[in-house]
């Protein structure tokens, strides 16, 4: 299988990894990966047309942001748990769909994007067979390319953040409609460069309201940062390395 990834600053010659990832991440994973991104795309689409119709689905909102928190470099390279995911995005799609057509009983199906209909395939060998279409490598010129792949990193980067601080009981509607609106964007493919450029610079506001909601937690939490006197020596067991 071949492999296509550039997601960091370690990807090899700075142009993708072809067929180990520098960071150890399999082909198969890699693959894997694409078949989340995309189904998160259908997932994207759905929440945002649902959201316009004041409709909020909170398993919709987690999923979107645990699935694409995935995709960070070195997070998850369990394959096995990736088709987990998978299998779990199916019926979180299937969920909101059925909710669009009872919001919208006239929904022309001939609107709905390709990724709301793709269906995984079942086995683990099947869907990584099923990735080799799905890789960006095989989508529209560089510029657009790479301007849809900024986004996407950006979104990814974006629900770590995102993850942590719910996880510390904050959240904002803004920042989670925002990842639903820029997936379902992403489906689109009369996007032009400004139009992306455009929906990246909003990722990156959107990114500061999420770190605030990050130190919000951790504040709450843990209370105000403020200098501490530490060890500098060795001993015997977790460290972290300044």
């Amino acid at each position: 299988m071949n492999m296509f990834c550039n997601q960091c600053e370690q990807t090899a010659h700075g142009t993708g990894c072809t067929s180990v990832g520098v960071c150890g991440k399999q082909a198969t994973t890699a693959g894997l990966h694409d078949v989340l991104l995309h189904q998160l795309k259908g997932i994207g689409w759905l929440a945002h047309q649902l959201r316009q119709k004041g409709i909020v689905d909170e398993a919709a909102d987690r999923f979107t942001i645990e699935g694409l928190f995935t995709g960070v470099t070195n997070v998850n390279f369990d394959d096995e748990r990736i088709a987990g995911l998978i299998a779990e995005g199916t019926k979180v799609r299937d969920s909101l769909l059925r909710k669009l057509k009872t919001a919208d009983p006239v929904l022309d199906a001939s609107v709905l994007p390709g990724s709301v209909s793709f269906a995984p395939e079942i086995t683990l060998n099947s869907l990584i067979a099923q990735s080799a279409a799905l890789s960006l490598q095989t989508q529209e010129n560089e510029d657009i390319r790479s301007l849809k792949q900024l986004l996407i990193y950006g979104l990814r980067g974006m629900a770590a953040y995102a993850d942590h601080a719910w996880i510390l009981g904050k959240k904002d509607e803004t920042v989670i409609a925002f990842f639903h609106e820029a997936l379902a964007a992403l489906n689109d493919a009369s996007l032009t460069s400004d139009m992306l450029v455009e929906l990246n610079m909003k990722c990156g506001a959107t990114n500061i309201r999420c770190m605030e909601l990050l130190d919000e937690g951790h504040t709450s939490r843990l209370g105000d940062p403020e200098p501490t006197t530490v060890s500098t020596g060795i001993k015997a067991g977790p460290a972290i390395i300044v």
